[in-house]
């Protein structure tokens, strides 16, 4: 059964069709997955103190009802060195009709992997693992199954991608930590089978994973049309 807040997330944003990232993120963290620290900031000054709080470089990204696929638009800035690059950053994106506000995020290193799920009208929830980044779309390294997922089912989907060694450990690279991957994929897939009724598919693109842990870096949430909560 959805948490109240998870259902106030996804009822606030059906008029839009689809959950902004701040709020994303936010169902998320209250489901028990991970995601980078970060502040949705309207204001300039909201977003300097939290840069600073957290430390340069960070990533900035706008938050527009006209954006959905930000990078396409050119609404995602990482690598941002100081306060003055954040404003000139934080200026250029109020330009963007619909502007709702900058989310101002920590940098995450890692691999970049895709995590996702559609709800289909036959089969219900599927779950996709692949190879992730700007680049997901040219790579078409994934796998695919339904869920519920289990540990053993994860595994199976890691070793059949084309490129599993990379994620295993490749030419003296650390591998990734598959038990952190397993762990979040394992709630996803629960996340997604409660949310069916309301959702129509999930991206998590990319989530970063390391030897230590896997983080979401990006998010987006799609709503199924015209369901009322």
């Amino acid at each position: 059964m959805l948490k109240k807040e998870i259902e106030s997330i996804l009822s606030g944003s059906n008029s839009q069709g689809w959950v902004p990232e701040p709020e994303a993120k936010r169902l998320l963290s209250l489901a028990g997955l991970p995601v980078p620290r970060y502040l949705w900031s309207r204001s300039l000054e909201d977003a300097l103190r939290f840069a600073g709080e957290i430390g340069y470089p960070v990533v900035s990204k706008v938050v527009s009802s006209e954006v959905v696929h930000k990078s396409d638009r050119g609404g995602v800035v990482v690598g941002i060195a100081g306060p003055e690059e954040l404003a000139a950053v934080f200026d250029r994106f109020r330009q963007f009709g619909g502007f709702d506000g900058v989310l101002v995020e920590e940098m995450l290193t890692g691999l970049e992997l895709i995590i996702g799920a559609k709800v289909d009208y036959q089969f219900g929830p599927v779950v996709l693992l692949g190879m992730g980044g700007v680049r997901a779309e040219i790579y078409r390294d994934i796998a695919l199954r339904m869920a519920p997922l289990d540990d053993a089912c994860i595994r199976g989907m890691v070793k059949s991608l084309r490129a599993h060694r990379l994620l295993e450990g490749y030419r003296g690279e650390d591998p990734i930590n598959l038990q952190e991957l397993s762990r979040l994929m394992t709630i996803f897939s629960g996340l997604v089978m409660e949310m069916e009724d309301l959702i129509d598919s999930i991206d998590l693109n990319p989530v970063m994973c390391t030897k230590e842990k896997c983080i979401i870096a990006d998010a987006r949430i799609m709503l199924k049309e015209k369901h009322v909560l």
